[in-house]
């Protein structure tokens, strides 16, 4: 404020103008803040009751400040500290900084006009009269810049807050917290939970620019082990989903309900084990359900297949191709053959081996065991 204790400091109150101005001071408060209700709708209900008093007696307290520039018996740095706290408080309450300046401008209207009938009275001279209008314009400016840096910081403050409470709430859903720590988590970062949430996997460097593409609701993660970032798009529709990641490295897991979000985050996470080419996990069940447990697909392979490993490779190698394909055609010899592109009779030769190597290939038990060891190419 130090261009207002300048402007203060040439002009020349004396004591008979100030004694005047302190005695309509209450008075002069009381119409700035009934002003403010009757012109600036946001406090149209603020300014009653117990706020209201408060307010009140802030305002007498900016004007008794300011009298005190006026009359040089202050250095101007209380009445900046309250405005910035005010326009912190502002925040707090919901409302927005437009509102505050709107509140700002119509009570320096108000008190210029209050103040000026009690100071022409009292003998001001006409050229200190506009000295004390500069100085009360200038006043009231830099209450409102101090208000809009209070009202500004808060709101950075907040939304600091605000992101490290969603961080902290994908990072509950990602380690599978139960259902009441997610609730609490939920509720402390101001986040509405949808129906369900599909996790996305993508390079960390991608994770903000998706983001920005997506439902606002959608949580993300930026900072996972191996330069990984997550997104958690709420209640999404996939084919949408998958059309606006069409240009980004991803892998898309399945819809899960929102408490159940580290689900779908596993799912994406094996995909982008098993194959870089993956993208919707939906199109790779078969493969996801087989590498579940890797170790179990061997040794159900090593004990279904022992019969093979009796023959040459080149051998056991075309015979479990042949297997392979009679299984998934269920034994329909001409399209088993069309698929391995031998003959018929070939088919049937090679089918009389796999019957001698496995004698109960008929039985339903059999049949699931194979169909398993044999299902993926390169298992």
């Amino acid at each position: 404020m130090s261009h207002v204790i300048r402007r203060a400091s040439e002009l020349a109150l004396d004591e008979t103008t100030v004694t005047a101005l302190r005695a309509a001071l209450k008075a002069t408060a009381d119409e700035v803040v009934q002003a403010i209700i009757d012109e600036v709708p946001p406090y149209a209900n603020a300014l009653t009751g117990h706020m209201g008093a408060t307010i009140r007696r802030a305002v007498r307290t900016a004007l008794g400040h300011y009298l005190d520039l006026a009359s040089g018996n202050a250095t101007g740095g209380d009445g900046g500290d309250a405005a910035y706290e005010l326009g912190r408080g502002e925040v707090r309450d919901g409302r927005s900084m437009d509102a505050l300046l709107s509140a700002y401008r119509v009570g320096a209207r108000v008190a210029w006009r209050c103040l000026a009938a009690g100071a022409v009275p009292a003998g001001l001279p006409a050229a200190e009269v506009a000295k004390f209008a500069e100085l009360t314009f200038a006043y009231i400016d830099e209450l409102s810049a101090a208000s809009a840096a209070g009202h500004a910081d808060e709101l950075a403050a907040r939304g600091r807050d605000h992101e490290r409470h969603l961080e902290h709430l994908a990072r509950d859903l990602l380690a599978g917290a139960s259902p009441d720590v997610l609730l609490v988590s939920a509720q402390r970062a101001g986040w509405h939970p949808p129906v369900s949430l599909t996790a996305v996997l993508l390079p960390a460097a991608q994770a903000r620019p998706a983001y920005r593409t997506l439902d606002p609701s959608t949580l993300v993660l930026d900072d996972l082990p191996d330069a990984t970032g997550v997104l958690l798009v709420p209640d999404a529709d996939r084919s949408h989903l998958l059309r606006q990641l069409t240009d980004r490295t991803a892998v898309v897991g399945p819809a899960r309900p929102w408490t159940r979000a580290s689900a779908s985050y596993a799912r994406a996470v094996r995909a982008r084990s098993l194959s870089s080419d993956i993208r919707d996990t939906e199109d790779h069940l078969p493969e996801l359900v087989l590498s579940a447990d890797a170790d179990a697909l061997a040794d159900l392979r090593a004990r279904a297949l022992a019969p093979l490993r009796t023959l040459p490779v080149a051998t056991a190698r075309r015979l479990e191709e042949t297997l392979r394909a009679w299984l998934l055609h269920q034994g329909r010899r001409d399209e088993v053959a069309a698929e391995l592109f031998v003959h018929p009779q070939t088919v049937r030769y090679r089918m009389s081996q796999l019957r001698e190597l496995f004698p109960d290939l008929a039985s339903p038990h059999r049949v699931l065991e194979l169909t398993l060891a044999v299902a993926l190419r390169g298992s």
